[in-house]
């Protein structure tokens, strides 16, 4: 078969299947979260998570939606390991409800909790379908907020033997594990803006959060590794800043530098060091936090949605969840949008991971979460979702052409599975392959998640 190939990265086009492959071996899946999807709540001993408070406070989650019932994935969890197989997918990555498995949010391990979590694995392995367990996807249990939550840095070590006690149960049959997900939306719409669980808006109590969960990883990173852990991973949401240069490398220092220099070099960028000097005194770093911060991880997942354009702003107040951004503009899109209103701009991707790659070039990259919202609509027990798909394969094209310029990428992780409960947006945004009926919890996958199907068969898209 006459193929024409680059020998480094193993991309490939055949011009006679008219297909546009990825590397062999490529890791294709999908991605959800415990909480945008369990349900059962209260089932099995689970306690309170700082979403269940925050959901149920009038006026923070739009409509007053819940996680309470979800996708009841907690019961259908076979149902949707079918659906998995069906679509073809080698791996499933799910996050683990720290209430579940501790309650107390430090102490006793619950088992019933555990139980869920060993049932699911053993169903996804039956299936062929690889887990990759995320530790932390923002379900604290409430009674560590209400203990002073990621300002307190006795979090970070309750969260190191919450990680112990998961591998504990589940270090035998689970190889990939990832510590947090998006600790920058942890702690800057938490705790910043307070758009986000736990809702607080204090900018000093953001950038103190941000290292604790930043120990909190390297803490767990090295109790799994203790444990015997294979793969550790750690996961950051990360967009270019694309405008003049003072805006872009604020906006670049406090979304992208502020985790990722810290978790691959141990130490904090300088000009942001100096910057949240404002707010804070960063008395919240200890000795050695850097150097735990810092331990080495096996790969880097980097969530990806849309690129920040910024502009010179009026030097009023700002955007709080970027504190001390008062001369900086938040544009709004001028082209293409998500029903999020995010700009559609797969360029930024490529761009995206050619620079991690060169910066940080012996860590392998997943593309851990990509996906889009749109208004789908049910019509005669279908849904035809053909801007979902032109954005996945606009963004898969992207990240191969990453791969042809050099960058070690391994596997793309679609968000979402499942639709799903939407954070402050509850409902009203669907991101999912599979769209969810939740009055019937009814499964019926796409016409992006058929299409997704054919891209896993034939590792890669047409030219």
């Amino acid at each position: 078969m006459t193929q024409t190939s680059d020998p480094a990265t193993g991309t490939s086009a055949d011009p006679r299947t008219g297909t546009l492959a990825f590397p062999e071996g490529f890791l294709w899946g999908a991605a959800t979260a415990s909480y945008q999807i369990e349900g059962a709540a209260t089932a099995d001993g689970r306690s309170p998570s700082i979403w269940d408070t925050f959901s149920k406070t009038p006026g923070k989650v739009r409509g007053g939606d819940t996680g309470d019932e979800a996708c009841d994935h907690y019961n259908r969890y076979g149902e949707d390991v079918e659906l998995m197989r069906s679509l073809g997918l080698a791996a499933y990555r799910f996050s683990v409800a720290w209430p579940r498995v501790v309650p107390g949010g430090s102490g006793a391990v619950n088992a019933e909790g555990l139980d869920f979590y060993d049932r699911l694995t053993d169903r996804l392995l039956d299936a062929g379908i690889a887990p990759i367990v995320t530790l932390y996807h923002w379900d604290l249990p409430q009674v560590l907020e209400d203990a002073g939550g990621w300002t307190a840095r006795d979090t970070a070590y309750h969260f190191a033997d919450y990680a112990e006690a998961v591998h504990a149960r589940l270090g035998d049959r689970v190889a990939n594990w990832t510590t947090l997900n998006e600790p920058w939306c942890s702690a800057f719409l938490g705790y910043a803006s307070g758009i986000h669980a736990p809702g607080r808006k204090d900018p000093a109590a953001a950038f103190t959060a941000a290292h604790h969960l930043l120990l909190a990883h390297g803490l767990g990173n090295r109790a799994l590794r203790a444990a015997g852990a294979q793969s550790v991973a750690l996961t950051l949401n990360m967009a270019p800043a694309i405008g003049p240069d003072t805006q872009a490398t604020l906006v670049d220092g406090l979304l992208n530098r502020l985790f990722l220099e810290p978790a691959m070099t141990g130490r904090y960028p300088a000009d942001i060091v100096e910057h949240a000097r404002q707010f804070t005194d960063w008395s919240f770093v200890a000795d050695g936090d850097l150097e735990i911060i810092s331990t080495p991880i096996d790969s880097l997942g980097i969530n990806y949605y849309n690129p920040c354009f910024v502009a010179e702003g009026d030097g009023a107040e700002g955007d709080p969840t970027y504190p001390g951004s008062g001369h900086v503009r938040f544009l709004a899109p001028t082209g293409p949008t998500t029903a999020m209103n995010w700009p559609i701009e797969p360029a930024g991707l490529s761009e995206l991971l050619v620079r991690v790659s060169r910066e940080y070039p012996d860590i392998p990259l997943y593309i851990t979460e990509n996906g889009a919202a749109f208004d789908d609509h049910l019509v005669d027990g279908q849904i035809s979702d053909e801007e979902r798909q032109a954005y996945l394969d606009g963004h898969l094209r992207a990240a191969h052409e990453a791969i042809s310029a050099g960058v070690d990428l391994r596997g793309y992780l679609v968000w979402s599975l499942l639709d799903n409960f939407e954070w402050a947006f509850g409902y009203g945004k669907r991101f999912g392959i599979v769209y969810v009926d939740y009055p019937t919890q009814r499964r019926v996958p796409k016409s992006s998640a058929l299409w997704y199907r054919d891209v896993i068969r034939r590792n890669g898209l047409v030219v």
